[in-house]
């Protein structure tokens, strides 16, 4: 193995959450009057804390998201994970050759442990993830872009930054690896290639993954 530990986003490379949430996120802020597409939404918002789109859309339109936004978002978007949330394809079989291999691995995502454990739930992705290897951006003061959630996720599993690689999709996600000091590979399925400009390596299959970490 080239690092000590694979540190995973969760949302659009574990979980195939980014179309729900994003649809979901759009028609709710459109709803309560600031108009987002699905598109708009995917360009600001993928890989976001929660807070982030509170300070986004005050900065924008000069008014605060009600104070129960969160709950009525999360609300939503967890039923939907219920109906018709499944793993990217291709994570089940990465993480069956990891655990095989006894490579070190763990998650670190904008999402609340909440969400990150009924996705993980409803895929069956629970079963490779005790709450030792689960890192939310709740653990820390700043989500991404800043590098906090992955220098956390590194201490508590016990690695130094510079031994350890992000698997990301998202430009915040990468932006935080680098300022982490990490290696960063660019997951291309959702997002371009071109907005994933500072990851180390790109690829467009989960499948890819396993060779490219030895």
């Amino acid at each position: 193995m080239r690092y000590d530990l694979v540190i995973f986003d969760n949302d659009g490379v574990l979980v195939d959450s980014e179309p729900i949430s994003n649809t979901i996120l759009a028609a709710y802020l459109t709803e309560l009057g600031h108009p987002t597409s699905y598109e708009e939404s995917i360009r600001d918002y993928m890989g976001s804390a929660m807070h982030r789109i509170h300070e986004l859309v005050q900065e924008r339109s000069g008014r605060r998201l009600p104070e129960d936004f969160d709950d009525v978002f999360h609300g939503r978007v967890f039923a939907a994970f219920e109906r018709e949330l499944q793993p990217v394809p291709g994570a089940v079989q990465l993480l069956e050759k990891l655990a095989a291999d006894a490579v070190p691995y763990c998650v670190a995502s904008s999402g609340s442990h909440e969400r990150i454990r009924v996705g993980h739930r409803k895929t069956g992705l629970d079963r490779w993830f005790d709450e030792g290897r689960v890192f939310s951006s709740q653990d820390v003061g700043r989500g991404k872009p800043a590098p906090d959630l992955f220098l956390y996720a590194a201490e508590r599993m016990g690695v130094a930054p510079q031994r350890c690689v992000v698997v990301e999709d998202s430009p915040l996600g990468v932006r935080a690896a680098n300022a982490a000091g990490m290696d960063v590979y660019g997951f291309t399925a959702m997002t371009p290639a071109a907005k994933l400009t500072g990851a180390t390596q790109l690829f467009s299959e989960l499948g890819e993954l396993a060779d490219l970490l030895v």
